[in-house]
């Protein structure tokens, strides 16, 4: 290779830009690999987005939510139960709680471990393709790493700036619960925050720009998970364009068509949720060669290498897919590629993920839409949950499993989950894409009796035979 993985006196030396999940993983990989690093911080402490005001706070009060509700909602004959908020400050103080100490446990605890880690925090500005600033500090390594992730996008619409918007990060230092809430997206941190707060007793309104929420999934899946939502309460309305937002002393006022129509929407609050914008702003990258997409995502390889040879990215700052897992799995290996002699590139063939509302929205590999787009001859078989005695004996039947399939080969090329706790299912389908088993044998496995799991079994079952005709436990 032309450029060295040494800087000119000799050491490996990674320097890495920012401080959350694909950072904190290309430290620790490149400490194991000898290399001495230094890892730069500014903005969200340590720990970045997931820890701070994305995943662990999300799922946390997520929970909470849900115990409200099962507590409001029990679906068996002769139980009385009730449940209330009675402290919403409570809540949010156990959350900051839990952040707190994950924080402080798997981030700046396992890096402080590594004397080969040194910890800077400052802002950053790139003054050569070998050397970065901060507080007038400069710094040189044989190799850089860019992984300043991503922060709430916000659209350019008519008085919003001036009206102010909660946003993730805002809204999860709530110390008093809105009494209503306007909710600007419709994908899923919109979705997962909306039922939040609507099941701690928030009337919420969601106003999504495509004729569908979750866009990008088929029109089964969607249509059910709305319905679902709107039995909860939550005003779900799609097709919009919006117009221009005001606030009043009662809160805000969104102006907006919906197919064409002139509406307003109002309430207390409005939690923006329009996507993620990258961290690039302001890093000096463009001078030295590093190229940056319409976006402002850094431009890499499969590799993770940029358009500079000495610097790599990862993690939300080039964008999809925008997950805490990958954002890991892809620091750990830019570090790899940058400080080793090989260039593995990426691979997600069978790449999971989770929308964590209730029920679960769960997905892998592609949709038979996708399928059919990537010339398979592609079948699906769709099981409700209702055929499922797991989800009988929970009185829970919300959603289905769906299983697709290449007919030729009866190989699964990807799943859809709509289940509660339909998460949980998705690595037998992740693990059955990625080691190429035949959906037969996922028909003939034993699965226990009177487990969610089971749900796997009868939909791959139901591709050659109608499991309405079975016994339990039947295969």
């Amino acid at each position: 290779m032309s450029d060295s993985c040494c800087s000119a006196n000799g050491r490996r030396h990674l320097v890495i830009v920012g401080g959350g999940s694909a950072a904190t993983a290309a430290a620790l990989q490149a400490a194991d690999l000898g290399a001495e690093v230094t890892l730069i911080n500014d903005g969200l402490p340590i720990g970045g987005t997931c820890v701070n005001v994305g995943c662990v706070p999300s799922k946390t009060l997520l929970r909470a939510a849900e115990a409200l509700h099962r507590g409001q909602h029990q679906p068996f004959d002769g139980i009385e139960s009730s449940a209330s908020v009675t402290d919403f400050a409570a809540i949010m103080r156990q959350k900051t709680q839990l952040v707190e100490q994950l924080r402080q446990a798997k981030y700046v605890d396992v890096l402080r471990r590594h004397d080969r880690i040194r910890l800077v925090t400052g802002r950053v500005r790139f003054v050569s393709p070998l050397a970065v600033e901060v507080g007038g500090e400069r710094i040189e390594g044989s190799h850089y790493l860019v992984a300043t992730g991503a922060r709430p996008f916000v659209p350019d619409v008519d008085g919003l700036q001036v009206s102010g918007y909660l946003s993730n990060e805002s809204a999860f230092e709530l110390q008093q619960r809105p009494a209503s809430l306007v909710v600007l997206g419709g994908r899923y941190i919109a979705l997962e925050m909306a039922q939040m707060f609507a099941r701690f007793g928030t009337r919420v309104t969601v106003l999504q720009r495509s004729p569908r929420i979750l866009p990008s999934e088929g029109e089964d899946l969607t249509s059910a998970l709305t319905g679902y939502l709107e039995r909860e309460g939550i005003r779900v309305v799609t097709a919009v364009t919006l117009r221009g937002v005001a606030r009043n002393d009662a809160g805000v006022v969104v102006q907006a068509d919906v197919d064409g129509v002139a509406c307003e929407f109002r309430g207390q609050d409005l939690l923006l949720a329009t996507g993620r914008a990258p961290n690039t702003d302001g890093l000096g990258l463009r001078y030295i060669g590093v190229d940056v997409d319409a976006r402002g995502c850094v431009v890499v390889d499969e590799t993770l290498r940029s358009t500079e040879p000495r610097v790599f990215a990862a993690g939300d700052v080039i964008g999809d897919p925008s997950f805490v897992y990958t954002a890991a799995y892809e620091g750990s290996l830019a570090a790899e590629n940058a400080l080793g002699s090989g260039a593995r590139s990426r691979d997600y063939t069978a790449l999971p993920w989770v929308v964590f509302t209730d029920p679960q929205v769960a997905g892998v590999g592609m949709d038979e839409r996708c399928a059919a787009e990537h010339g398979i001859d592609a079948e699906a078989s769709v099981l409700p949950l209702s055929h499922v005695p797991r989800c009988l004996a929970a009185r829970d039947t919300r959603g289905f499993v769906k299983l697709v399939r290449d007919r030729d080969s009866d190989l699964l090329v990807g799943a859809r989950v709509l289940a509660p706790e339909g998460s949980e299912l998705l690595m037998e389908a992740s693990l059955a894409i990625r080691q190429r088993i035949p959906v037969a044998e996922l028909a003939r496995a034993l699965h226990p009796y009177l487990t969610l799991s089971e749900a796997i079994k009868l939909a791959a079952i139901s591709f050659g035979k109608d499991v309405a005709s079975l016994s339990c436990c039947a295969t």
